[in-house]
């Protein structure tokens, strides 16, 4: 597999399952349950998750050029364990989070979006996997379709999917998958 082919399809994965239960996601079951518009709350999950991540890429890439490789691998390498760590610990949605702002489906889910995933799990995954893969596009691509993989079906089938899934079970997933980045980083694999 190629760079571009393993960052996006890592990045898809590590995200989708990272969301299950993520506090942006009860935020989508929260809009989809209000409104009850499913096409606008998933064009402003999209775009509210293209700008988060491509800024938060952004400064993953950004990193990557002021930090030298072997601090940046120790520094890759314990984020990841972190992360493997903190993605077990069950999220809450903030009612600072779950403010809707009176502008418009779309744009309140844009804007609510947006502020809800600043400083959530997947944004910061984010920047650690654009600093990991040296493909800003594939990574950006395949965080936001992780993002969609996870909340459209939140804001298509709400609760009657939410209250089926193993979330336990896939946030384990998750950190395994984490945990395997991190120590992967830390031998210094596919570093390079």
């Amino acid at each position: 597999m190629t760079g571009s082919f393993d960052a996006l399809l890592v990045s898809t994965g590590i995200v989708a399952l990272a969301e299950i239960g993520d506090k942006t996601q009860l935020l989508a079951f929260m809009l989809a349950a209000r409104f009850r518009a499913p096409w606008p709350i998933l064009s402003g999950i999209l775009v509210a998750t293209l700008a988060n991540h491509a800024f938060a890429a952004a400064l993953g890439a950004w990193l990557t050029s002021v930090i030298g490789p072997d601090t940046l691998r120790w520094l890759l390498g314990l984020s990841f364990l972190a992360m493997a760590v903190w993605i077990l610990i069950p999220d809450k949605l903030d009612e600072k989070d779950a403010a809707i702002p009176r502008i418009g489906v779309f744009a309140a889910t844009t804007v609510a979006f947006f502020l809800a995933e600043m400083g959530d799990k997947t944004q910061i995954a984010t920047v650690m996997l654009a600093a990991r893969y040296d493909t800003f596009i594939a990574v950006v691509t395949g965080t936001t379709l992780g993002m969609m993989i996870a909340n459209a079906p939140a804001v298509l089938a709400g609760d009657r999917i939410a209250r089926r899934l193993p979330v336990t079970l896939l946030h384990g997933i998750a950190a395994v998958l984490f945990a395997v980045l991190g120590l992967g980083a830390l031998i210094g694999w596919g570093m390079d």
